[in-house]
């Protein structure tokens, strides 16, 4: 099992997962952090660090977002890894919790 970052993180990016991360298994998009499937050891830390509740076990993932399974897959091979927390983005508080935000995704 993996855990999988879902829509909420697009254009919130807000990265306190990041650093928990015993793995390393985070990449970062322009707009949004993805988890790496195969380098994730589904060791729980990421997913209460997300203050917007993004990142959800593989199990858990509503039949709405289950298109962020192979979004995530997809994206880490070709975003770099992150390992250190940056600064969020500064309307990241406008983007919490907005519906629809798949088409913004920036790749």
């Amino acid at each position: 099992m993996t855990f999988v970052v879902t829509e909420n993180c697009i254009k919130c990016k807000l990265m306190d997962c990041v650093e928990v991360c015993p793995v390393d298994c985070f990449h970062e998009g322009p707009n949004m952090l993805v988890i790496d499937p195969d380098e994730c050891i589904d060791c729980t830390l990421c997913e209460p660090e997300c203050p917007i509740e993004a990142i959800l076990s593989e199990d858990e993932v509503p039949e709405d977002q289950q298109n962020f399974l192979q979004l995530n897959e997809e994206l880490s091979h070709e975003w770099p890894v992150i390992t250190e927390a940056d600064t969020p983005p500064d309307d990241c508080d406008e983007w919490r919790d907005k519906p629809d935000k798949l088409k913004l995704l920036e790749r």
